[in-house]
């Protein structure tokens, strides 16, 4: 199954991108020429991570009847240079409900999981074609 996304320019630093009939803005703060009107690009780099996680944690919890919502991911990441990129990347998974020590290691194991954590360990090949 492929998966794909459209992203549009309609001005300054802002960018729309589609997925269906998804659409999500992206910009840059005013300090590098934006208007701070929605995430950057490495922020929803994180909010992917952030929320595949959250998916995969979501859905275990929810199989064992333990919870159905209230779970709660943070994402921190560095940006580092030479290359330029994100790293030194913290997934923080909050339950909303206490658990034993099989189930927490359970939530870790569902997190590994993530389809987003899993293409950043075995790093994809990227082609760029320029019409």
């Amino acid at each position: 199954m492929e998966v794909g996304v459209k992203v549009t320019h309609p001005g300054k630093m802002k960018f729309q991108i589609q997925a269906r009939q998804h659409v999500i803005e992206s910009d840059q703060p005013s300090e590098n020429g934006g208007e701070d009107m929605a995430m950057t690009p490495p922020e929803l780099f994180l909010a992917s991570l952030g929320s595949c996680v959250g998916f995969y944690v979501a859905h275990f919890l929810s199989r064992r009847n333990l919870a159905d919502h209230g779970v709660e991911i943070s994402v921190t990441a560095e940006e580092l240079r030479e290359p330029a990129r994100m790293g030194n990347i913290v997934v923080k998974v909050k339950s909303p409900v206490p658990l034993t020590e099989d189930q927490r290691l359970g939530v870790e194991r569902s997190a590994h999981r993530c389809l987003i954590h899993q293409t950043l360990l075995s790093a994809p090949r990227i082609e760029f074609e320029v019409e």
